[in-house]
């Protein structure tokens, strides 16, 4: 494989490419124009530009770049597990163009300045856009609300706690409140604290048979139903960040039916594995919310099929060698997912469960359309930021060449069917595979 640094962009003219645009509902076969970053003709009849460069996509499939929303960076504090460099990195082998990072680092991003600094690092080191979430409580404490319209005005996209749910009932409605006269989207973890103490697996008859304490699903379908409550009480932009369970998909379909403005999301993991991947104590597979039942991760698949979840993320979360090689209830949690997410839904496609474009409008549009970014759809105007990929491409996954600094994957030696050829962010190719 070869990486591709940043430099001026030519035009470059795509042909022979399916084209699949799920923000317009576009899927034939033909050609894209790229020229000064952005989208400047598609379509099956696109002339050819004579000082444009041709890329020949022998029929692979041409989308709008990934956006994953909720990405753990490392910067600052931890980039022992992570950089905004390296992450990049592997985002860009995934297809994912776009990274929504999450704010729990060391100092947490509860301030302007330090949304300022991780839009400079990023400018000065990634291959990708970054854009910041900043945390919804100061010190993502749970106890005193951050400054919501300082914070929006430094850049950040959303408001969240990261991995923490917000205890205080009263604290969560005048956040929502807030954050509604601004305008602002809050992301939320939803798992009581209390009843998930001590938790290191989906309570059930495995977690018994394995000796090991449970988390039970019931902690997770509380703290929704009191955020949806609330935001239906202020008019709040609310989205759960990882839904994990039948239960809880049921509150949002609820929530949804009855006008809020509430929308979820969830992990490749849960959509793709189950608790019984956990096998031998395999600690790669202990994740927060944890892996649910096959019954629960049927109902997830079944929800992104129907719409009731609006965005799949990576839900990266890089740890290193001395957290994870520990017994199982003292691992950390926590998987990387940034360059496995596009390939390990594409699973979801080939068994028949979901169309391909739901997928991608799951992985793209819907997250731009969220945040009010900019991409996540193939129309004339809009950024040049693409992926091509072989849906169809045979490959195992070896967790070492994964450009991650950390290797934590639960998918070392998965066999995998749908790779990425090659990731352009606007207009630039900074990732090809060959």
């Amino acid at each position: 494989m070869r990486e591709y640094k940043p430099s001026e962009p030519r035009p470059t003219l795509f042909v022979n490419a399916r084209l699949v645009c799920p923000a317009t509902g576009r899927d034939e076969t033909g050609s894209l124009l790229v020229d000064g970053g952005a989208i400047a003709e598609l379509g099956p009849d696109v002339p050819p530009a004579g000082r444009a460069d041709v890329v020949d996509c022998r029929g692979a499939v041409l989308a709008p770049g990934l956006i994953d929303l909720g990405a753990f960076m490392g910067e600052p504090g931890a980039e022992h597990r992570e950089t905004i460099e390296t992450a990049s990195l592997a985002a860009a082998a995934g297809g994912v163009t776009t990274i929504v990072a999450r704010p729990d680092t060391t100092p947490p991003v509860d301030a302007p300045e330090i949304v300022d600094y991780l839009k400079r690092r990023a400018r000065d080191t990634a291959s990708v856009h970054v854009h910041p979430m900043a945390a919804l409580t100061k010190g993502i404490a749970g106890v005193e609300m951050t400054e919501i319209s300082l914070l929006l005005e430094a850049g950040a996209v959303a408001f969240t706690d990261g991995p923490r749910s917000i205890a205080n009932a009263r604290l969560m409605r005048r956040a929502m409140t807030y954050a509604r006269d601004f305008g602002a989207l809050i992301c939320c973890h939803t798992e009581d604290a209390d009843l998930i103490a001590g938790g290191a697996m989906n309570d059930g008859e495995f977690a018994s048979r394995l000796g090991l304490p449970g988390r039970h699903k019931a902690a997770e379908a509380l703290v929704l139903e009191r955020d949806v409550r609330l935001a239906l009480l202020t008019g709040a932009r609310y989205h759960a960040g990882l839904v994990t369970c039948a239960e809880s998909l049921e509150v949002v379909a609820r929530a949804k039916q009855g006008g809020a403005a509430v929308t979820c999301g969830t992990s490749i993991a849960h959509l793709t594995l189950n608790e019984n991947d956990v096998g031998e104590y395999r600690t790669f597979f202990k994740l927060a919310p944890p892996l649910r039942h096959e019954d629960d991760r049927r109902a997830l698949v079944q929800a992104l099929a129907d719409g009731v979840i609006d965005v799949v993320c990576s839900a990266h979360d890089p740890q290193d060698v001395e957290t994870k090689r520990r017994p199982f209830a003292e691992a950390e949690d926590g998987a990387i997912g940034l360059e496995t997410m596009l390939a390990a839904g594409l699973r979801l496609v080939h068994s028949g469960d979901v169309p391909l474009p739901k997928l991608l409008a799951a992985m793209s549009t819907r997250p731009a359309e969220l945040l009010g970014l900019p991409g996540g759809a193939l129309t004339v105007g809009a950024p040049a930021d693409l992926i091509v990929f072989d849906p169809d491409a045979p490959w195992v996954l070896d967790a070492q060449s994964l450009k991650s600094k950390s290797k934590n994957t639960p998918f070392d030696q998965a066999r995998f069917q749908g790779r990425v050829l090659r990731t352009v962010v606007a207009g630039r190719t900074v990732y090809a595979y060959g």
